[in-house]
């Protein structure tokens, strides 16, 4: 691997080629000034995922919609699945907050179900994360509401419109993850595997591969790697009670990293932008967006590969690169423009 002064060059690039990135074909880049509003007021948006009570989606908008006084709420068919302290606000549709604008980030039964209460609300669809690009069923049914679509990547967009069956053009406002990236500095032998979800629940699906992804851990410790664990915030913690489990966000600790280890996420394309390689697990029964795995370095479906694969890790290309992750800084501050001008009757 790269030493220390290496490693922060290569950032430096990589932050280069992403923040340069323009629209591809359908996909329509987005810069701050070009869309810079007015704000007459403070917005009041109310927010629908896929995922109904999986607030890290939203949780990387607080700081940007604080600066600018708005009001984010995430809709959650009730209070259940909410943690203690959790910092993101929500409500039940019955008891929800007068609103300017509803987000939906995808057309699952629970954004569809806020759509159909708020109808008269103008709407945005935003990917705040990966979804297939086969167009979903209820999709028909939120087309004809949606003022603007927004996505984090050109390849994300591309996908995204697949998934709504459109082929309007989208708005590609970065990752709010990658306002804060990381700065890499790798620890000799440490390797961050990274998890999905093992067992899926009322908040969302699971993503096949932990077997495999459990014996490639223990494949690379026994060859004398170190195993630091990046938990989807819906994983079975106790899966991966015998190694490290990182008290930080995935894409953090992926500053500490030689190389990376996991069932291809919306994660991926963010910690190849950090600078650390990504090795990705991949079960016949899995299906992501090609993006996803183009940011691989390689990919395995047997735990025999894992360590070669993790000997071998490297980024890959300034083409793929910026395709996959988007523009990096000032994403939040982008997609919230985005937002208000749709709530304010300027769409696309």
């Amino acid at each position: 691997m790269s030493d220390e002064r290496g490693s922060h060059a290569a950032a430096l690039s990589r932050r280069a080629v992403l923040g340069g990135v323009v629209g591809a074909a359908g996909v329509v880049g987005l810069g701050g000034s070009a869309w810079a509003s007015s704000r007459p007021r403070p917005l009041r948006v109310l927010i629908a995922t896929n995922e109904p009570w999986g607030t890290y989606h939203v949780k990387p908008l607080l700081a940007e919609a604080a600066r600018r006084g708005w009001r984010l709420t995430q809709l959650v068919p009730d209070l259940s699945q909410i943690a203690p302290g959790d910092p993101v606000p929500v409500a039940t549709p019955a008891d929800a907050p007068p609103a300017d604008l509803l987000v939906v980030t995808g057309a699952g039964d629970w954004p569809l179900e806020c759509a159909a209460r708020f109808r008269r609300l103008p709407a945005v669809a935003s990917s705040l994360a990966y979804l297939g690009p086969k167009e979903a069923a209820g999709a028909r049914q939120l087309r004809g509401r949606l003022r603007v679509i927004t996505s984090s990547s050109p390849a994300e967009g591309r996908a995204f419109a697949g998934y709504l069956g459109t082929r309007r053009p989208v708005r590609v406002v970065g990752s709010p993850q990658t306002d804060a990236l990381p700065t890499r500095k790798p620890e000799p032998g440490l390797v961050l595997v990274v998890t999905s979800v093992t067992h899926p629940d009322g908040t969302g699906a699971a993503a096949p591969g932990t077997e495999l992804l459990l014996a490639s851990a223990e494949r690379l410790r026994a060859s004398g790697r170190k195993i630091l664990v990046g938990l989807h915030p819906r994983e079975d913690r106790s899966l991966w009670a015998q190694y490290e489990i990182s008290t930080v966000p995935t894409l953090e600790a992926s500053g500490r990293a030689e190389a990376a280890v996991g069932i291809p996420g919306t994660v991926f394309p963010l910690i190849t932008a950090v600078g650390t390689p990504v090795v990705g697990c991949v079960d016949p029964a899995l299906t992501v967006p090609d993006y996803l795995v183009s940011v691989c370095s390689s990919t395995i479906d047997d735990a025999a590969g894992a360590v070669p694969a993790i000997a071998a890790a490297h980024l890959p290309d300034a083409a793929t690169l910026a395709d996959a992750v988007g523009p990096i800084g000032g994403s939040a501050g982008r997609l919230l423009d985005v937002w208000a001008h749709a709530a304010h009757g300027r769409a696309d």
